[in-house]
C-alpha cells in the first residue's frame, strides 16, 4: 500500500510515529535478564535448552516468542538462560518454584586479559581492527616455547572452519598427547628433546604437552579463544582472550624442566624454526632468551614469516637486551592500567593502601584486627627473639634496588614462623606476583614511605594492631599507564649496536592467561612478545601482502610515547625516569595506529645478507658485519660512534592515501645536528616510494653517552615517527673512566 500525505487515510508521518510507539511499548521497555536455575545435568544438553524454552513460553505465551527472547542458554556448568524481558515478565518468572533468581544483566568492563582492552583492541563491542581483520581468522601463529595444554578452554575450536589448506604441519603424537589433542585451533604440535639430558627428560611429558605452563600462557595471550568469567580467586574478573582470538596455533616444544632449572637446546630451537618454515606458519613468537642460531630466524623472515622475540628480563641495567638481530621484532615489557589496591587499617583508624593479590580473609579473622609487630628487615637476626606467631609483621627493605629473595627469604621466615600477615615496605619495584605465593594469607607490598608510617604507628602504641582487607581490581585512568617494567631489559645492543633495540613495548606485567585448566598471572617480556604476535596476526589478516619489515615498521612508527594525559611514558628504574628508545624502542604498541600507518619502511629480506654474512662455523651467530646496520632501511637509527658527519639513506613506501604530501619534523638528539633532504615527500599513483637522506653531525667533541631524538613524517591523517639514538665519541671505548 502506498501512503500519500494528501490521502484522506491516516497521514503517513502519524502512522510512522504510532508504529514506533507500539514497537517501543512491546520491546523498548525490555531488558536483558539472567535467569538462574541452579545445578541441572543431563546427558543431552539440548533437552535442557528445550526446558528453558518451555519455561519461558509459560510467561511469554508462546514458544515462538520464547525462542526469539532468549539470548543465551546455559546448560553445562549450571542451568539457566538470558532473555529479553519486561519488568513484569521478569517478576512472573521469579515466582516460578524452579527459578532460584532473576537478575538484570549488568555491563562490566572487561578486566582479565585487560591488556587487549588497554591497547584499544576491544572485544565487546568489537573494535574496528578486530572486525576488519576478522579476529585474525586463519592466520597461523607458531609458538616456540614449553608446549601447550590443549584442554584449556582458551584453545576451544568451537565455530572454527577447516584447517587452512596451506598448512603442511603435523600433529606429533607422544606421552599424554593423542590425535584428538590437535584441533582446528591447535593445528600442529611438535616437540624437540635432542640435546637435553635423558635423565632430565624423565620428569617431562615426551610430547607437546606443557607441564611448565609458560607456553600455554603465551599461546593464550597471543591467540586464545574467548572464555567468559575468568578470574584469579575473584581478582581481575572478566573475559580471557588472545589478541587474535580466531588465529590458529602451531606448537613447537623446545623447553624442558630438569627439576632445578629449565633446559632448551639451541639445536632444538633451530629445528623448530626449520620445521615452522616448512609447516607454513605466518608468525613465530619466541618468549625465549636463547642465544639461538640467529640465521634460523633470518631464514624464516626471508620466507615471509614475521618473527617476534622477548627482549629479556635483566633490566633496568643498560646493555642487557637479548635477541637483537635486525630481522626480528624484539619486545620490551610494560605495565597496563590495572592495579590491585589493598587497604591496611591501623588501630588508630589510619587507612593506608598497598598492593597485593590477597584474595580472601584467612580463617580466624573474626574482628579483622590482629597484633602488629615490627620485624625490621626480617632477616634471621632481626626476627630473633621477636614473637610473630598470630601477628601481622612489618618488614622494611631499605636496599635501594630490586628485591629478589622475597619468597625464599622474608616469606619463608615470616609466614613460616606462624605470622598471620605481612606488610612489606620497599623502594618502588614490581613484585606483586610474589604475594600470590602467600596463598590467601595477607601479604601486602607498600611504598617505603608507607612502611615508615606503619613503623611510626607501632612505635607510638603499647599494643599496635592492624587489619588488612582483600585486594580489589582497579582499571582505567586512575592507574598511570603505560610504564616500562623495571625488569624489562634495556638497550643498547652489545652484538648489534648499530641496530636500535628493543623495537617496541607491549604489556608484560601481571598478565592473566591460561595455565593447564586454570588461569594465572605471569610477568616478563615473555608475556610482551605474544602481545606483539597477536597484534601482528591482526595486521597480517588485514594486510596479507605486507612484508615482515612493513609489519614491523607499522608497529614501530605508530607507537605511543605519551600516556592518555599527554605525559611522557615513564620507565621503572632506579630511580623512575622518562622512557627513552633503549627502554621501549619506538614506544608503546598502538594496534589501531599500526593498522593504518600511512608510510612503511620496507626491506627486501635478502638485503640483510649485505650487512650480515656467515663466514664462520655453520651453527654460530652471524655477527660479522660488512656494513654498519644503520644503513639498513630500518624504522629507527642507531649511531654508536658519531665522530664525523655521516649520512644514512632511508626509503618509505606509501600504504595510505594514493595522493599524499608528508612534511618532516626533526627532534635532534642533544649535541647532534640533523638535517633531512628532501624535507617534503610527495606521493601519487606513480610515485609510491620516496627516498631521503638523514645527515648527522656532532656539535661538540666529547666522549659522550647516548642522546635521543626522532624523525617524523606527517600530514593531516598520519604521523610516522622513528626513534634516533646517537652517541658522540672521540675514543674507542664505551664509558668514561676516572
Amino acid at each position: 500500500m502506498t501512503l500519500h500525505s494528501s490521502s484522506r487515510s491516516f497521514p503517513a508521518y502519524l502512522l510512522f510515529w504510532l508504529c514506533l510507539l507500539m514497537i517501543r511499548g512491546t520491546y523498548g521497555s525490555r531488558k536483558l535478564y539472567i535467569v538462574y536455575l541452579g545445578e541441572k545435568k543431563h546427558d543431552d544438553p539440548t533437552l535442557i535448552t528445550a526446558s528453558h524454552h518451555d519455561m519461558l513460553s509459560k510467561v511469554l505465551g508462546s514458544k515462538e516468542e520464547a525462542l526469539a527472547s532468549i539470548a543465551y542458554s546455559y546448560k553445562h556448568g549450571f542451568s539457566g538462560f538470558a532473555a529479553m524481558l519486561t519488568e513484569d515478565q521478569a517478576e512472573n518468572l521469579a515466582d516460578l518454584h524452579e527459578v532460584i533468581s532473576v537478575t538484570p544483566n549488568k555491563q562490566h568492563e572487561l578486566l582479565t586479559t585487560r591488556s587487549w582492552d588497554f591497547l584499544g583492541v576491544n572485544y565487546q563491542p568489537p573494535s574496528k581492527l578486530l572486525q576488519r581483520s576478522n579476529y585474525g581468522d586463519d592466520v597461523i601463529i607458531g609458538l616456540i616455547d614449553t608446549g601447550i595444554w590443549p584442554e584449556s578452554r582458551s584453545f576451544s575450536d568451537h565455530g572454527y572452519g577447516p584447517i587452512p589448506a596451506r598448512w603442511k604441519g603435523v600433529c606429533q603424537l607422544g606421552q599424554a598427547w593423542g590425535s584428538t589433542n590437535c584441533s582446528r585451533k591447535i593445528i600442529g604440535a611438535r616437540y624437540y628433546a635432542a640435546g637435553v639430558d635423558k635423565a632430565d627428560l624423565k620428569k617431562n611429558y615426551m610430547s607437546a604437552r606443557d607441564m611448565i605452563g609458560h607456553g600455554t600462557h603465551t599461546a593464550s595471550t597471543a591467540a586464545g579463544s574467548v572464555v567468559e568469567g575468568v578470574s584469579l580467586h575473584g581478582l581481575a574478573r572478566g573475559v580471557a582472550r588472545g589478541g587474535a582470538p580466531r588465529a590458529r596455533l602451531a606448537v613447537y616444544k623446545v623447553v624442558w624442566d630438569t627439576g632445578n632449572s629449565l633446559q632448551l637446546a639451541s639445536a632444538g630451537v633451530l629445528a623448530a624454526l626449520d620445521d615452522a618454515i616448512h609447516d607454513g606458519v605466518d608468525i613465530l613468537s619466541l618468549s625465549l632468551v636463547a642465544d639461538e642460531d640467529s640465521f634460523g630466524a633470518l631464514h624464516a623472515v626471508q620466507k615471509g614469516i614475521t618473527v617476534v622475540y622477548a627482549g629479556g628480563n635483566s633490566g633496568p641495567r643498560p646493555q642487557v637486551i637479548f635477541n637483537t638481530a635486525p630481522w626480528v621484532i624484539t619486545a620490551a615489557a610494560s605495565k597496563m592500567d590495572r592495579s590491585f589496591p589493598t587497604t591496611i587499617t591501623l588501630g588508630n583508624k589510619q587507612a593506608l593502601v598497598g598492593q597485593s593479590l590477597y584474595y580472601k580473609l584467612q580463617d580466624g579473622y573474626k574482628n579483622g584486627f590482629q597484633p602488629l609487630v615490627h620485624g625490621g628487615n626480617c632477616s634471621r637476626e632481626a626476627l630473633n627473639g621477636t614473637t610473630i606467631k598470630g601477628s601481622i609483621v612489618l618488614c622494611i627493605e631499605e636496599t635501594y634496588g630490586p628485591v629478589i629473595n622475597f619468597v625464599d627469604g622474608i616469606f619463608g621466615r615470616v609466614l613460616g614462623g606462624g605470622a598471620s600477615g605481612l606488610i612489606f615496605g620497599l623502594y618502588t619495584t614490581d613484585m606483586l606476583l610474589s604475594t600470590e605465593d602467600c596463598q590467601g594469607i595477607a601479604c601486602v607490598l607498600v611504598d617505603i614511605d608507607i612502611g615508615f608510617q606503619v613503623a611510626t604507628y607501632i612505635g607510638s602504641q603499647s599494643m599496635p594492631v592492624a587489619k588488612i582487607e582483600p585486594a580489589q581490581s582497579i582499571t582505567g585512568k586512575e592507574v598511570l599507564a603505560p610504564k616500562v617494567a623495571i625488569f624489562s631489559s634495556r638497550g643498547p645492543s652489545i652484538k648489534y649496536p648499530t641496530v636500535l633495540k628493543p623495537d617496541i613495548a607491549a604489556p608484560g606485567v601481571n598478565v592473566l592467561a591460561a595455565k593447564e585448566d586454570g588461569y594465572v598471572f605471569n610477568s616478563g617480556t615473555s608475556m610482551a612478545a605474544p602481545h606483539v604476535a597477536g597484534v601482528i596476526a591482526l595486521l597480517k589478516a588485514l594486510h596479507p601482502h605486507w612484508s615482515h619489515a612493513a609489519l614491523k615498521s607499522a608497529i614501530v612508527t605508530s607507537a605511543s610515547t605519551k600516556d592518555e594525559y599527554g605525559m611522557p611514558i615513564l620507565a621503572e628504574a632506579l630511580p623512575r625516569k622518562v622512557a627513552d628508545p633503549f627502554d621501549y624502542g619506538g614506544g608503546h604498541i598502538n594496534p589501531n595506529g599500526a593498522a593504518d600507518p600511512g608510510l612503511v619502511y620496507d626491506i627486501d629480506p635478502m638485503d640483510y645478507n649485505k650487512f650480515f654474512t656467515c663466514k664462520i662455523k655453520k651453527y654460530e651467530i652471524c655477527n660479522i658485519t660488512t656494513l654498519p646496520a644503520y644503513h639498513l632501511n630500518l624504522p629507527s637509527i642507531s649511531i654508536p660512534e658519531l665522530r664525523h658527519p655521516i649520512k644514512v639513506r632511508r626509503a618509505v613506501t606509501n600504504v595510505g592515501e594514493v595522493d599524499a604530501v608528508y612534511q618532516s619534523a626533526i627532534q635532534s638528539p642533544l649535541g647532534v645536528k640533523i638535517d633531512v633532504e628532501p624535507p617534503t615527500l610527495i606521493f601519487n599513483a606513480t610515485k609510491k616510494v620516496n627516498t631521503f637522506k638523514v645527515s648527522m653531525a656532532p656539535l661538540w667533541k666529547v666522549q659522550g653517552d647516548y642522546t635521543f631524538g626522532s624523525l617524523t613524517w606527517y600530514n593531516e591523517h598520519h604521523t610516522v615517527r622513528i626513534p634516533i639514538a646517537v652517541r658522540i665519541t672521540i675514543r674507542d671505548f664505551y664509558a668514561d673512566v676516572a
